[in-house]
């Protein structure tokens, strides 16, 4: 059995991991193929968290309602976060001045980070062995995220020591929203539990689909690259069956 002070340690990975991906931006150039490589990985592995351990957990209860309202809800919160933070990049676009923060893109991910913190709360909700799991897959999420965040203020020409406070915030963020969900849902009932995780499967459904793979394509692929996704995928789907 996970202790909480273990929970706790398990949500200090992702923000860990989004600090590594920042540094290895500010002090090397990785290419577009690495940066590619990296997403299609994380949705690989996402998904398969999604499919071999949050999917069955929801399934077993047979609560379609629940379900219902969750998965709705769900898409419904992804999709207006996508329409705000959009309008939020549109109104930034062209106005690039040194030491301006991109606002966009920070409200984005600051927002994309604190349903992410949450989501891990669901998983461990789910069970010691999803809380994991979505742990690790985050964390290759959040990596693929630092480095994203330094290349996109190269342009705005911050010091390296900007660059890592801005991600130490968007770090505390995810963590944040991983006390708030681990703490708020480990005593929920079974119907408030399954609506949650149903909740969780749209949001990660749509993590994978509209954001890690849309952001991986922008990039010319190699096959290498496309069959990452599927590495993800068989990795977590073993580590799951044997965990």
């Amino acid at each position: 059995m996970t202790t909480i002070s273990e929970v706790y340690l398990y949500a200090l990975i992702p923000v860990i991991s989004i600090l590594m991906g920042g540094v290895a931006g500010l002090f090397t150039m990785p290419s577009g193929a690495f940066k590619s490589s990296v997403l299609h990985f994380a949705g690989g592995v996402v998904f398969s968290v999604v499919a071999v351990e949050l999917l069955p957990d929801i399934i077993k209860f047979h609560k379609p309602i629940e379900v219902a309202i969750g998965f709705g809800l769900g898409i419904f919160t992804m999709l207006i976060v996508k329409y705000f933070a959009e309008k939020i990049e549109a109104k930034q676009e062209g106005k690039i001045t040194k030491n301006a923060l991109p606002m966009g893109l920070l409200v984005a991910l600051g927002i994309d980070l604190a349903i992410d913190g949450l989501l891990l709360g669901v998983g461990f909700a789910a069970g010691n062995t999803e809380g994991i799991l979505l742990s690790v897959a985050l964390a290759l999420e959040t990596f693929s995220l630092g480095l994203a965040v330094v290349l996109a203020c190269k342009n705005y020409q911050f010091t390296k020591q900007k660059n890592i406070l801005i991600l130490f915030i968007l770090g505390l963020i995810f963590f944040v929203g991983a006390i708030l969900g681990i703490t708020l849902l480990s005593h929920l009932s079974q119907e408030w539990l399954e609506l949650v995780l149903s909740f969780g499967l749209a949001a990660l459904l749509f993590l994978v689909t509209e954001e890690l793979l849309i952001e991986a394509h922008e990039e010319k692929e190699t096959l290498l690259q496309t069959a990452m996704f599927f590495v993800g995928f068989l990795i977590f789907l073993l580590i799951g069956m044997i965990v």
